[in-house]
Parts: structure tokens; C-alpha cells; sequence
């Protein structure tokens, strides 16, 4: 028998034989043929396959489609020389009605089945393996002599007449300093599943426990390891155990069909990636390109300029603004909440700074899909529900959005009102956001800017945010202009140092991401805009969509139209005007926000950040 030393450096078609004549005694062809493309192979009737290109269209991320044989056609020249489907693999399962009935060496003995069958060779993970340690990152199954690890998710890929399953990945434990190079080293490679779909947390995945893969050993990780996901072909396995063909062929997990391709042909999808940290716990990385990064580091810019002269320039933090948007983008539900009461002589007490930029991000987050809802003080529901109304009637907001109060009932009241039934593992919402909402200060009061306590006028929030902290998943975003705002806790010491009765009015609640701008509302438009940014970003909405579906063509964007506009937020400026709600700084009603006229102040801001 032939042994493993070696075997990465002999050519395909050397290996190819060597497999055929069954003198291997491996289990797996990861590290074999560096360099060369290696398939997943699937054998279906005739009658089943053109559903399946389609299914392996829909899903291109885990089953990227190399070659379609014809039926009864066991040799495959556009990928391989003098190759035999039927023993070029070192392993195969055989399925009957979705049931696997058998492992095989060789496929001979069903040569008569296979006339009217027709093969497919699908891209393998195991053809990245060579640029990855180019790269200078370590191959850990390949160190360990096992095979890599295959897992079932719960993420459901796109359904095609019969086919249907839920995503296969491999599972690759990467330092965390090279995961940036992970990435790189394997985006442009389309045809071995291209960049990794899911970096962190398995559980993310509905992944339960590391140790135990469905499909090929359990790989130890290094203590500074990340576990990284990547589509994976096995995805193909799924698809035809479900769909109960009568009888089918796939190779056994690990043992790939080796072909003469060289995996040089690189394709660029969108740019140069990189890795962001979203979330701690659970512990969560994102994708996006370069250049939509320096985009939204652009618009963080833009609304950092400081017309008050408050000193927020000592607040600001980089990479806020893209850390809030990347967790935002991977949320399914978000709570927004605003109201600032600062004018407490006056009915109503808020000020217009706040609902605009709230209203902005609702809008975006509703044309992404995502759920939303609005948290406010129970004293001002009915002029809420109102701005509301407008916003719905001037086409700001598609529908009306569930408008909540929360009150201190009990202990346990901000984690009830979180989670389902007090649950912290059933979380209601997986991101909170205060726009230019009152922050409770270090003594437990809540002040405006001239130092004035006006806690009668706001109900605890505060706490939801707390409670928050506690919760793993559920992250949070505080946007503020001056540092009394709910989530400036994080920039507290900063505020105490270098703005106005600071010492006093810092808020002391942190948020883990915290947006500063120079108006409020700004910080509210630029997340809109951002949000479209990413969800533009080629590499980051194929993470997003964990390589299943389709992408969107340039041509269709259905959530462009819910960006901020120059004409839609005059009118709702107007309409706040109208209400009763005064400008922040001066308690006018004109058509101006934090004494900043609307017209080549906002306005001007607006087309900047468009």
C-alpha cells in the first residue's frame, strides 16, 4: 500500500491512478495535489439534472459548478485527462429513495445505472488549501492527519423544484491575525466556494458543538484560533437525500475527484475585503470591501464637523460608524428609541433634534427587511404616533411601525420587556439604538445641556440598554452631539474633560458602538446611508447571504428610495414645526434644528452625505 508522504506533490493524473487501483490507504484528499482543483461528485438521473444545474446556480457559494457530463459519460476532459468517474474517487456513497444504502470503492458494477445518468463536479474547498498557506496561515486538519470538518446549519439554501436543504460548511480553525489574509487568499477563488460565509460563533450557524462534525473528524483548535466557515459541496449530499431520487451516487465526503485544473483562475468580486469585530458575545466578524469602508469612514467624517462649537471633537471615536452599520446589517430586529424633553417650560417639552434621524434609520432598516420598532417615554406616545402618521403620509416610512413605552415594574422588567418570557436566549431584538435620547447621568438624574434636571419629564430607558449588556447577541448603538445623550457612557471621561457642565450632565450608560456627530439627526442620516452602502458592497452582501440566492443587479436596489432626502426631510421639519417641537438649542419654531437653519446647514448636510 502507497502511504500519505509525498502525495501532495505528485500530479493529478499520477494520483488518479494510483486511486483507480485502489493503493491508498487514506481516508481523505485534503493536502493531496497542492494546487489543483479538487471536485465534489454527484450522479443523478437524467431526468433529475437540469433542476439540479439550476439548484447549484441558485446556490453558487457551496456548489460551484465545474462540469455537467452528459449521460452515460464517466470522462470528463475539460478537467481531467484519461479519468473514470467510476474509480477516480477514493470513496463513494450510494443513496436510494434519500437513504444511503453503501459505501463503495468503485462505481463499475453500476455501469449500466450510469448510462442514463449524468455527473457533476462541483468545486471543493480542499482546492484552496495551497493559496491559504501561501498565505502564511495554518492548515490545521492537514497538521493533525484528519479529515476537515463538515457540519449541517440551519441556514436553508434557495429551493429548485425538488431540491432543497439546508447548508453544509467546513469548519477551519484560523488565527485571529490572519484572518484578514484568510479572507483575501480565498475571495477570488469563486470556483473552491470563494470567501469563508460565517467568521465566529457556531452557534450563529445553529452550529451546536464544534466537536462534533456530521461529516468528516473533529479539528482541535489553537488557543488564538477563530473558527471559520466556508461553504462546502456537501451541501450537494443534503440536496439529494431530500429530494429521495431513487438512486444516486455521491463521493464520500473527503474524498474528492482530483482534476488536472491548475486553481490559478481568480476572479475579483468587489475589491479587497476586509474583517471587521462586530460582536464579543457571541463572537461575531463581518466582511466588507475596502472601498465601502472608506465610504462610510467618508460619511463619519462629514457629520463629525462640530457648527456648535461644543468640543465633540474630543468624543469621536473611528470606526464607530462602520462597527454600528456592519452589526446593524447582520441584524433581523432592531428597537430604536429618541425624545430629548429639554424644553421642560414648553408642551411639548422635545426637541426636534432626534425624530428625524430615528425616522431615517427606521425607514433604511424597513427597506432592508428588517423589523423595527420604536421605544419612547409614555407621556409622549400621542405626538409620536403622530410625527408617525406624517411620516408614512410624506413616503418616509412604507408603514407604520410598532410604537412601545417601557416603565420599571419590577426588577426583571427591561429583561421581560427584551425577551421573550424573561428569556435572555430568546432575545426580542438583536439591536438597540438611542438617537438623541436623554442619557442618565452618574447620580441617576438625566440633564439638559444648561445643567437643568429634567428626570420627571423621562421614563428609565436607560435600562433597557443595561439589561442589554447582559444579553449575548444583542448589541448596542448611542448617537449623540453632546454627550447627555443614552450611550455616550462609553466616551463619559472625554465628555467630563471637554464639554460644557460635562461633569455633570455626562451621560453614564455605554453603548458598544457610539456615533458623534455634530447634529444628531446627522449621525441618524449617515447610518441610513451607510446601511445602503453595505448592502451595495458586493463582498459584503454575499457574507450577508451566506453565498445562497441570488446577488442584486445594480439595476435593482429597492432600498435606495428609502434614503434621506433634502424634500422629505423639509417636510417633516415642517410637520414638527407644526406639532409644537422646537428647535434644541434656541425653543424657536422655525425651520431650523440645535439653532442650525435648515436651509445650507441641513440641507447642505444632507447632499453631502448622498
Amino acid at each position: 500500500m502507497l502511504l500519505t508522504g509525498g502525495l501532495k506533490s505528485l500530479l493529478p493524473h499520477v494520483l488518479r491512478r494510483i486511486i483507480r487501483c485502489n493503493r491508498l490507504t487514506i481516508s481523505s484528499t485534503s493536502g493531496m495535489a497542492e494546487g489543483y482543483k479538487q471536485a465534489n461528485v454527484v450522479i443523478l438521473h437524467k431526468s433529475l439534472a437540469d433542476d439540479f444545474e439550476k439548484f447549484c446556480d441558485a446556490n453558487n457559494g457551496p456548489l460551484p459548478l465545474l462540469h455537467r457530463s452528459q449521460p452515460g459519460d464517466w470522462k470528463c476532459p475539460s478537467l481531467s485527462s484519461d479519468s473514470d468517474i467510476r474509480t477516480d474517487c477514493l470513496q463513494y456513497r450510494k443513496y436510494e429513495h434519500g437513504a444511503c444504502t453503501g459505501s463503495l470503492k468503485s462505481l463499475q458494477e453500476y455501469s449500466e445505472q450510469l448510462k442514463d445518468m449524468v455527473t457533476f463536479y462541483l468545486g471543493c474547498s480542499f482546492s484552496f488549501e495551497k493559496a491559504v498557506q501561501k498565505a502564511g496561515i495554518p492548515i490545521r486538519n492537514v497538521e493533525q492527519k484528519c479529515n476537515v470538518s463538515m457540519y449541517k446549519t440551519s441556514v436553508p439554501c434557495y429551493s429548485v423544484a425538488m431540491f432543497h436543504c439546508n447548508l453544509v460548511v467546513t469548519m477551519r480553525p484560523i488565527p485571529e491575525s490572519k484572518l484578514e489574509a484568510a479572507v483575501l487568499a480565498t475571495s477570488g477563488l469563486k470556483e473552491a466556494h470563494g470567501a469563508p460565509i460565517h467568521i465566529g460563533d457556531p452557534g450563529l450557524l445553529g452550529i451546536p458543538d464544534l466537536s462534533k462534525p456530521d461529516y468528516g473528524d473533529p479539528v482541535h483548535l489553537h488557543p488564538a484560533d477563530i473558527p471559520v466557515f466556508w461553504a462546502c459541496g456537501v451541501t450537494g449530499v443534503e440536496a439529494i437525500i431530500n429530494c429521495r431520487a431513487p438512486l444516486a451516487f455521491t463521493h464520500s465526503p473527503g474524498c474528492m475527484f482530483i482534476t488536472d485544473q491548475k486553481n490559478d483562475n481568480v476572479r475579483s468580486l468587489g475589491g479587497v475585503p476586509q474583517v471587521h469585530c462586530i460582536s464579543q458575545d457571541p463572537l461575531h466578524f463581518s466582511i466588507v470591501s475596502a472601498e465601502a469602508a472608506q465610504k462610510i469612514k467618508t460619511l463619519e467624517t462629514l457629520i463629525g464637523v462640530d457648527p456648535g462649537e461644543r468640543g465633540i471633537v474630543h468624543l469621536q471615536r473611528q470606526g464607530q460608524l462602520l462597527g454600528a452599520c456592519l452589526a446593524l446589517s447582520h441584524a433581523g430586529s432592531v428597537l430604536i428609541t429618541t425624545g430629548f424633553p429639554t424644553h421642560f417650560t414648553h408642551q411639548p417639552p422635545e426637541e426636534n433634534d432626534g425624530p428625524p434621524g430615528a425616522l431615517a434609520m427606521a425607514a433604511m432598516l424597513q427597506a432592508l427587511g428588517k423589523q423595527v420598532a420604536i421605544v419612547t417615554d409614555q407621556r409622549a406616545m400621542d405626538l409620536n404616533k403622530k410625527i408617525m402618521d406624517e411620516a408614512v403620509q410624506l413616503g418616509i416610512l412604507k408603514k407604520p411601525i410598532p410604537l412601545l413605552s417601557y416603565q420599571r415594574e419590577s426588577a426583571d422588567s427591561a429583561l421581560m420587556f427584551l425577551c421573550e418570557n424573561g428569556d435572555p436566549g430568546r432575545p426580542r431584538f438583536d439591536h438597540l439604538i438611542a438617537i438623541e435620547r436623554a442619557g442618565m447621568a452618574a447620580d441617576g438624574n438625566y440633564y439638559n445641556a444648561r445643567k437643568v434636571n429634567i428626570k420627571h419629564l423621562v421614563d428609565p430607558i436607560d435600562e433597557l440598554f443595561l439589561a442589554a449588556q447582559t444579553i449575548p447577541g444583542v448589541t448596542t448603538t448611542g448617537v449623540g452631539d453632546g454627550g447627555n445623550e443614552l450611550g455616550m457612557g462609553k466616551v463619559k471621561d472625554a465628555v467630563k474633560k471637554h464639554i460644557k457642565n460635562g461633569d455633570v450632565i455626562a451621560c453614564d450608560v455605554e453603548a458598544d458602538f457610539t456615533v458623534v456627530a455634530g447634529v444628531s439627526n446627522w449621525g441618524g442620516y449617515a447610518i441610513a446611508c451607510a446601511l445602503s452602502v453595505l448592502r451595495s458592497c458586493e463582498i459584503h452582501d454575499r457574507y450577508l447571504r451566506r453565498a445562497i440566492g441570488f446577488p442584486h443587479a445594480p439595476s435593482n436596489r429597492p432600498w435606495l428610495p428609502a434614503l434621506p432626502s433634502v424634500t422629505k426631510e423639509e417636510k417633516l421639519l415642517k410637520t414638527l414645526v407644526q406639532l409644537g417641537v422646537r428647535s434644541g438649542k434656541t425653543a424657536s419654531l422655525e425651520m431650523e434644528v440645535d439653532g442650525l437653519p435648515f436651509y445650507n446647514t441641513h440641507s447642505l448636510m444632507i447632499e453631502k452625505l448622498l
